[in-house]
């Protein structure tokens, strides 16, 4: 008689879960970039399966579930480790509040949301992730606000020339150029 054990079958709603959590991720744009790129090197898509594992296990062993700032923390650290990007796009927020709402959904009998993501991860599996940059800063936000109060009648009016600063902001020196035409470089003087 054969004395060894095989494992447990996953109980339902975890297999239900983990199949969510898997299909968000797969869908999470910043993520397939970081994998197509290979940001996390060249096993980068095994991270995505051990980050996978880690939110699932992290799920089913702590008491009380993790909320959703704990799975943005997560996402936010597991990229920042493993795939040396920061994300500052909001993206891991709704991230973290979906893998919430697909661990509360098989608890009142309900699949839509892992269903859902199932299917949307089918049709963009093999495609390239769409992403597009944007560089913001204090500057641009500020122009942003200014935009927001404009008129559109304002839109088809000529823009205004632009007018040079009459002080300058830094004095240069002038050229020396020596008697084959020549430019001479004078490097900066030392302190």
């Amino acid at each position: 008689m054969d004395n060894s054990q095989t494992p447990a079958a996953p109980p339902p709603l975890s297999v239900l879960f983990a199949r969510g959590v898997t299909s968000r991720l797969a869908i999470w744009t910043t993520l397939r970039i970081a994998v197509q790129e290979n940001w996390g090197g060249p096993n980068a898509s095994a991270k995505c399966t051990w980050l996978a594992s880690v939110i699932i296990d992290t799920f089913e062993e702590q008491v009380p579930t993790p909320d959703d700032q704990y799975i943005e923390e997560l996402l936010l650290q597991v990229m920042s480790d493993e795939f040396e990007a920061v994300v500052e796009d909001g993206s891991a927020e709704s991230v973290a509040q979906d893998i919430i709402r697909l661990w509360d959904e098989p608890r009142v009998s309900k699949q839509d949301l892992m269903i859902k993501f199932e299917e949307i991860a089918e049709k963009v599996k093999g495609k390239k992730p769409n992403a597009q940059e944007k560089v913001v800063s204090d500057d641009e936000e500020d122009w942003e606000d200014d935009e927001e109060g404009e008129d559109d009648a304002s839109h088809g009016e000529d823009s205004p020339q632009l007018v040079e600063d009459p002080i300058p902001k830094t004095t240069r020196r002038e050229s020396e150029v020596d008697e084959d035409g020549f430019t001479l470089v004078k490097g900066k003087s030392r302190r």
